[in-house]
């Protein structure tokens, strides 16, 4: 009965340092949820912010459900996020500091069947540091094809 999601933000590791992570449900429609469980939905542009003693995420993409008629939702407004009072003043705390922000990492469904998704804390890398990264994923690839010869 239970489908498993995959979505996934692919560039966050790319982009940031990520240091802590949250799991956290999300405040969903009825439509929503139905567009989540069909995979139709986006976090590669969202982010978190922090409003009122409460966190959001802003700029996630859901697409309207093709069977809602004219109970559908908007597809990038703004959805809040269940977290404890501690979780949510640490994320308080941190968004404080110029240049730290809070992304999504995945959107995936726990076994009740609730929408959560993975937030992490991150700062921004620099251009060296992403082209340093890219050295190490190279260096990797090729160590892994050196070592197949040998198996």
């Amino acid at each position: 009965m239970q489908k498993s999601i995959n979505i996934k933000n692919k560039r966050a590791k790319f982009e940031y340092h990520l240091l802590d992570t949250f799991t956290a449900g999300i405040v969903l429609t009825g439509t929503e949820i139905k567009s989540i469980r069909d995979s139709k939905a986006s976090i590669l542009e969202a982010y978190c912010v922090f409003d009122d003693g409460e966190v959001f995420i802003r700029n996630m993409h859901i697409t309207a459900y093709e069977n809602g008629s004219f109970y559908n939702h908007k597809p990038r407004s703004d959805r809040k996020l269940l977290l404890n009072k501690k979780e949510i003043q640490k994320i308080e705390k941190w968004l404080k500091v110029k240049g730290n922000t809070v992304i999504p990492l995945k959107i995936f469904l726990s076994e009740k069947g609730y929408a959560k998704l993975d937030i992490a804390t991150a700062q921004g890398k620099k251009l060296h540091d992403k082209r340093q990264d890219l050295k190490e994923q190279d260096d990797k690839r090729d160590m892994d094809r050196a070592m197949k010869k040998f198996k």
